[in-house]
């Protein structure tokens, strides 16, 4: 496969991920903030829908680090080992999320002496959401913004991004982990921007553009990299 079809494919993938988790949301609201789920009358075709959106998503997290591993161990073989690494524990966590709402789903229709059953899986999916969708985009970020950067293979700005965001959401995480936060804080919010757009960045760069030159890179970046290393 030439590099930029690798790209090309690596960039829709991550576009893709963006894509499903984000629509998955609405869809699973019901099971997520309805304590009353499993004995309501409200159909199922939506979080259905819902939790296959979030194996797409699943399915994509791991297709971005296998089609990447070819070009990354050029330069970076044990980031680019990592990167596939740290991408099959994120799926396994968000299908492991998945499997709880889809259990509750099988619950219904059913008894309000299901109802403490129903909200044990639904705090098991909120946990897997923080150390899954919310802990390894910031290893991930750790991982391939360091070997994006050293391989020069796409704007350094892309992958400092990426570099500055891990550290901020990992902090929003452990506070999280450990009481002093929650997910849906100002704090938490805001730490997830740099994440946010250093994902996208990726993608919608690889998708358009493709890998760069290295002619491009030394053009662009030398006094950017001349600076770090200066350092």
């Amino acid at each position: 496969m030439s590099d930029r079809r690798t790209a090309l494919i690596a960039g829709l993938l991550y576009l893709l991920t963006f894509a499903a988790s984000i629509a998955a949301l609405p869809l699973l609201d019901p099971v997520l903030h309805g304590p009353s789920f499993v004995t309501g009358t409200v159909g199922t075709a939506l979080v259905r829908l819902g939790a296959l959106l979030d194996l797409v998503n699943a399915a994509a997290c791991v297709g971005t680090a296998l089609v990447l591993y070819p070009v990354l161990r050029r330069t970076a073989p044990v980031g680019g080992l990592g990167f596939v690494a740290s991408r099959l524990i994120e799926a396994a966590i968000i299908i492991m999320g998945v499997i709880a709402l889809l259990t509750v789903v099988g619950l219904r229709p059913s008894d309000p002496s299901m109802l403490p059953t129903a909200s044990a899986l639904v705090a098991l999916r909120d946990w897997t959401f923080l150390l899954g969708p919310g802990l390894m985009p910031a290893i991930n970020a750790a991982l391939l913004g360091t070997a994006l950067w050293r391989a020069r293979l796409v704007p350094s700005a892309i992958p400092l991004l990426g570099l500055i965001g891990a550290p901020l959401q990992l902090l929003s995480v452990l506070a999280t982990f450990f009481g002093l936060n929650t997910q849906t804080s100002p704090l938490s919010a805001v730490a997830v921007i740099p994440i946010f757009f250093w994902e996208l960045s990726v993608g919608l760069w690889l998708a358009i553009r493709g890998f760069r030159t290295s002619a491009q890179a030394t053009e662009v970046d030398e006094p950017l990299h001349h600076l770090a290393t200066s350092d």
